[in-house]
């Protein structure tokens, strides 16, 4: 069933992971399974038996040519930094070349008990499983890198997390599980020798147009081009409303993906200071601070290849802070992109970002829906009868009547059609994410009362986000008072 395995991480050095054979759960079940991605992978499908397929997905069976492990890492969680994490609860059985020639690494999360699981047991709930699979095939919907959700079962055991729960293990799909962490683990050890080779296998995986480098132009070439994917993923991030939760190092990815859905939601009534985390008491990764705590994460990156960039610690760290200072310019760029697009417009012109900026105040002073208004916006770059529709999403309306004065201006400048201008912003601001109390919904139906139907209808609707689906309207709009979600939960 499985595609071969290559196992390039389990070729390194024992210290990078400890080998870790999956924990045989007492019924698994398989309740979702991502048919597309399986085929995308080069997973044998044509004799496909879910029972059989339980059983893999469990791990309680390793697949023919796996070499299952734990790998190692470090991390800042809330800002304070922990010398060793690692896989306290995942278990990556290998990596794959999918049809495209891409190495992807298969992992189990929540398959038992680690060396690095801190006094924990090793097994997730079943909550936060079907969230990472919703919020992260939505995101990829979306286009916005992440990892995927191949698949899902139930484990047949409880797991007590303040009250019992089902249990459940995600199989979970990556460009890989690399993280800041993972260099970080390293340089807490005085490590040189293994961060040279992490940097050059990373270079080699994600960034091989980097190999033809050499010396210490080769890794602040790596620090640059890691820099460059996470400014272009936190304006993805920022585009769409997404609320990380838990932005710590060690949930940073060197390849440029968002990983780790614990506490994550999509941000409704736009505010710039919005947390869900029930962990996150300080604000610290509120929905405005997730580009400067990317910087932030970056610069810990930064210090952990000092060494190789100059033997003069002076020299290297001053490089590495004109690179690190240099986030803020790429990021604006990146978001500014994201805006533009989000608002109809092809063309760059000096007052775009002032044009972007005051629709947001126009949507915190208005209580607006993030999500709403930018599609509404979609009808009203089509035709201005639109606008009164646009004016309901405001508890006071006059505030983006000025605005839409503005963006009209500004739209006489572009060549295209208000017909095709208005297809061209429906494909990037989606009708339909993953709300929050749609999620807790389907959660609750399936954790509850093991019926998992709400689930797959909310992961069709979301994992289309920017089609029109009569019938489903309703998914498209915000909480009632009686459903909002105002916090959510890491499920470790």
């Amino acid at each position: 069933m499985f595609p071969p395995f290559t196992l390039r991480y389990a070729r390194f050095p024992e210290r990078f992971f400890a080998s870790f054979d999956p924990v045989p759960v007492a019924s698994p079940r398989l309740v979702a399974f991502n048919r597309s991605l399986a085929e995308e992978l080069g997973f044998e499908l044509g004799a496909f038996d879910r029972e059989e397929a339980a059983v893999w997905f469990a791990g309680n069976v390793v697949p023919p040519g796996a070499e299952p492990l734990a790998q190692a890492y470090a991390g800042h969680q809330f800002g304070g930094f922990v010398p060793r994490l690692g896989d306290g609860r995942a278990v990556l059985l290998g990596e794959v070349t999918d049809r495209q020639g891409r190495l992807r690494d298969i992992q189990l999360k929540g398959a038992g008990c680690t060396p690095f699981s801190r006094g924990g047991d090793g097994r997730a709930p079943l909550g936060p499983v079907l969230r990472e699979y919703l919020v992260s095939e939505a995101m990829h919907a979306m286009g916005i890198p992440t990892t995927r959700a191949l698949a899902a079962v139930t484990t047949g055991e409880r797991v007590v997390r303040g009250i019992p729960e089902p249990g459940a293990i995600l199989t979970r799909v990556a460009s890989s599980h690399i993280r800041v962490g993972t260099f970080q683990y390293f340089a807490a050890r005085g490590d040189a020798d293994a961060i040279r080779e992490l940097a050059d296998h990373v270079i080699e995986r994600h960034y091989p147009e980097l190999a033809r480098l050499s010396g210490n132009e080769r890794y602040m070439a790596l620090i640059e081009a890691i820099q460059a994917r996470q400014a272009a993923l936190i304006a993805k991030w920022m585009g769409v409303g997404f609320i990380h939760g838990v932005m710590n190092t060690d949930n940073t990815t060197v390849s440029g993906e968002t990983i780790d859905y614990g506490p994550c939601a999509f941000m409704e009534t736009y505010d710039p200071r919005t947390v869900f985390s029930a962990i996150d008491e300080g604000g610290r990764y509120a929905y405005a601070n997730q580009p400067w705590i990317a910087q932030w994460n970056l610069a810990r990156l930064a210090e952990t290849l000092l060494p190789l960039i100059d033997s003069d610690q002076e020299r290297a760290v001053e490089w590495a802070t004109e690179v690190i200072k240099a986030f803020e310019a790429q990021y604006e760029a990146e978001w500014l992109a994201v805006m533009r697009a989000k608002l109809g417009l092809a063309r760059e012109e000096a007052g775009d970002r002032a044009l972007a900026e005051s629709l947001l105040d126009a949507m915190h002073q208005g209580h607006a829906d993030f999500t709403l208004t930018f599609r509404q916006l979609c009808e009203a770059a089509e035709s201005g009868e639109a606008d009164s529709a646009l004016g309901d999403l405001f508890e006071r309306p006059e505030v983006i009547e000025a605005w839409l004065e503005r963006w009209r201006e500004r739209l006489a400048q572009e060549p295209a059609a208000p017909s095709e201008r208005a297809r061209q912003m429906r494909l990037v601001n989606p009708a339909y994410i993953p709300r929050n109390h749609r999620v807790q919904q389907a959660l609750t139906s399936a954790i509850d009362e093991d019926d998992f139907a709400p689930f797959e209808e909310l992961l069709a609707v979301v994992t289309r986000p920017f089609e029109a689906q009569p019938g489903r309207e309703d998914y498209s709009l915000p909480a009632s008072p009686r459903e909002r979600v105002f916090r959510t939960f890491c499920g470790t």
